[in-house]
């Protein structure tokens, strides 16, 4: 008796969503060992010896890998509940990402490296081992910088009007000088975003005496203003670790829990 085609769909859905299977732990593997090998022939390929050397066999196995890489999306999007939110999930994008590179270097070459975007999709080799301790804490880092978003916003904007003020205030000084470096309000600008970061290259430097003591107060703000958004995003850390689910339901896969219970029995999210 042949079975009911919703059966079907199930199965495969806990085949290439799941790992609490034996098919879907060697599925998981299996895809792991493909990222990787299409990864690191993105890399070989860079290298003009290598690449010559070896150019049919990297043909060959790109081909290979792309063909296995769109029956996975089509599959993925055909056994999907509901398939539309697979496609606009984070996931869904970077799976589809990652198999139109090889397709789009018939009309655009350089596009095809865009394909090292499947090594986002390591951070699926968690479902393997089911380390929920670190998942929880990806889970809580994500929603702390979602709240965060906002405030970070506006103190991005901030900083990026402080270092145009900072390097119209260096061009001003510096511009005058013979053999100056600060030949115009850009140039300037990048000086100011380089030095207040505190990543320091060392290509453009001030000349002149109150140059060097703005460049001096510039590096000392630097290190007051990278602590904010550390600030920030730790004081919803804590928010997010006070919080108690007020609907008797998971904050993060949203199954009913009980007053009492500590983890949640669906997903094992802290509670």
């Amino acid at each position: 008796m042949k079975k009911p085609h919703w059966l079907e769909k199930e199965k495969l859905y806990n085949i290439m969503f799941e790992s609490d299977t034996r098919l879907g732990r060697m599925f998981d593997i299996a895809l792991i060992i493909a990222i990787s090998l299409s990864i690191l022939i993105s890399f070989v390929e860079t290298v003009p010896s290598l690449a010559r050397t070896f150019k049919l066999v990297l043909e060959i196995l790109e081909y290979a890998l792309t063909f296995f890489f769109t029956l996975e999306y089509i599959a993925r999007v055909y056994c999907s509940p509901k398939p539309r939110d697979y496609v606009l999930s984070f996931f869904g994008v970077i799976d589809l990402l990652s198999i139109l590179p090889p397709y789009l270097s018939y009309f655009l070459p350089n596009a095809r490296y865009m394909i090292l975007l499947r090594s986002f999709r390591f951070i699926r080799i968690f479902r393997i081992f089911k380390l929920f301790s670190f998942i929880n804490e990806g889970y809580l880092l994500m929603r702390s910088l979602n709240k965060s978003l906002t405030k970070i916003a506006v103190y991005f904007l901030f900083v990026l009007i402080l270092d145009i003020c900072l390097g119209t205030l260096m061009y001003m000084v510096e511009s005058g000088q013979p053999n100056t470096q600060f030949t115009d309000l850009a140039t300037s600008v990048y000086w100011a975003i380089v030095t207040m970061t505190t990543v320091g290259y060392g290509d453009i430097t001030p000349i002149t005496a109150i140059g060097r003591l703005l460049s001096a107060f510039v590096m000392l703000l630097g290190y007051t203003i990278i602590a904010v958004p550390t600030g920030i995003v730790t004081a919803n850390i804590i928010d997010e670790v006070k919080d108690k689910p007020k609907d008797g339901r998971c904050p993060r896969c949203g199954d009913k829990v009980r007053d009492k219970d500590r983890y949640c029995s669906h997903c094992g999210e802290k509670l």
